[in-house]
């Protein structure tokens, strides 16, 4: 029987053909190698899966690259697509892609049931924190904060309005919260 492979069992290879000259292009990922057509919605798919993947910093560099070139731009601040060819559609479902790179790749939130989820929080080398505030999710509203501690570990809070959990995680690992 063959072995199952896991989705990240190839990321270094993945990652290194994503942002390498024949893939990436000064507006983002193209549509195949060597052409100039972009999307959007491949360039934002792709940064959450490098963020996901654990590769933050170099995933980081692409992001404040895409999102100066996108929020302070030509084109702004919205993601476009390059259909029909060249024109650069507005792309206003898609704007929702930009932010699940943060909540789902930054902060690594994955839902795993009605009130509980998953935190696999990939905080960048130079940041000793982050978080998101009045989070509506999970039948609940709360804040997520995570903090870098001295010894390779993370603290994850979370602040509901009747009190704060605390977990604290080895970098790179998944803590499971229940609200």
């Amino acid at each position: 029987m063959p072995l199952a492979m896991g989705i990240y069992d190839r990321s270094k290879g993945t990652i290194a053909a994503l942002f390498s000259p024949q893939l990436w292009t000064a507006d983002g990922l193209a549509t195949e190698a060597g052409k100039e057509t972009f999307w959007d919605r491949s360039t934002l798919y792709a940064l959450r899966g490098v963020l996901q993947a654990g590769a933050t910093d170099q995933a980081m560099t692409f992001l404040q690259y895409y999102s100066r070139r996108r929020l302070l731009g030509e084109h702004v601040p919205y993601p476009v697509e390059a259909y029909p060819e060249g024109n650069q559609r507005h792309l206003s479902a898609e704007s929702g892609l930009y932010c699940r790179i943060f909540i789902e790749g930054l902060f690594g939130i994955r839902p795993s049931g009605f009130n509980s989820f998953n935190c696999s929080p990939r905080l960048p080398k130079n940041w000793k924190q982050m978080a998101l505030r009045n989070i509506h999710a999970f039948e609940t509203v709360f804040d997520l904060k995570i903090e870098r501690l001295n010894n390779g570990k993370m603290l994850i809070t979370i602040k509901k309005p009747n009190g704060a959990d605390t977990r604290t995680i080895n970098e790179g690992e998944t803590a499971q919260i229940k609200l």
